[in-house]
């Protein structure tokens, strides 16, 4: 089975591939240093496993867990961490599989054995229950199978897209699988919805104009908009916006 060790810290990586080199059936097929890496080198080498530091800087584990889900087939999960009671109380009761650092062999091959997929839900769980930041710092898109990763503080808004959300950011546009809905509510902090179709960045938006036949859109700061930015704002969500705008 291939691996992929992420690990910001070399010497644990080190020791990850020592131990898996004494194993019969691993294969050791890229090391990571953080989250990001992980993701990227996940999208290239298709791993049947990750073992995923817990807390690394930037992307954590449990983020970056999240974002491989959304390869076309993603792999299973180990955690690994150093004692830490939240994270290892929260893995236990789902039955997650983790190992605990220094990592002894005998523990890491049952963990291998054991180790699943892991749905957003459950990672949501357990990040709320290891007391680390559930909500994400990254949305992750899909194209030609490999996998991009765009800050959520770059992002000007997300649209419905027939089965899909189009993330409008900085750099372009790209289509995630998330719900329009599950967005909203993971990033409630920071974007508001402005009709049925659209949630924008409060903190993009520069002012509200109105039509000559009254009705109200959004114009984003430092961004040239076009014909298909449709940010006309409902009427039901009109005052929403206006206080949210208030509040910024």
């Amino acid at each position: 089975m291939k691996i992929l060790i992420a690990d910001d810290e070399k010497p644990a990586r080190d020791r990850l591939r020592q131990l898996l080199d004494d194993l019969d059936d691993y294969d050791v097929v890229a090391e990571a240093a953080n989250g990001e890496q992980a993701v990227t080198l996940a999208g290239e080498t298709q791993p049947d496993i990750v073992l995923l530091d817990i807390r690394m800087p930037g992307l954590d584990g449990i983020e970056a867990a999240h974002h491989l889900n959304a390869m076309e087939n993603p792999p299973a999960v180990v955690f690994t961490t150093a004692y830490d009671e939240y994270a290892i109380d929260a893995f236990e009761a789902r039955a997650i599989g983790y190992v605990l650092k220094p990592v002894r062999r005998q523990r890491l091959a049952s963990a291998l054995e054991h180790a699943a997929k892991l749905a957003a839900s459950t990672l949501h769980d357990i990040a709320d229950a290891s007391r680390i930041e559930s909500r994400r710092k990254h949305v992750c898109s899909r194209s030609h199978g490999q996998l991009k990763l765009i800050r959520v503080d770059d992002v000007l808004y997300f649209q419905a897209d027939q089965k899909y959300v189009c993330v409008h950011h900085a750099q372009g546009r790209d289509l995630i699988d998330d719900s329009l809905k599950s967005l909203e509510t993971e990033f409630a902090e920071d974007f508001v919805r402005i009709h049925r179709g659209a949630v924008v960045a409060v903190e993009k938006i520069e002012r509200l104009e109105k039509t000559s036949d009254g009705k109200h859109y959004v114009v984003l700061r430092d961004h040239l908009q076009d014909d298909d930015d449709e940010l006309i704002i409902s009427r039901r969500h009109l005052a929403d916006v206006r206080r949210r705008l208030k509040g910024a």
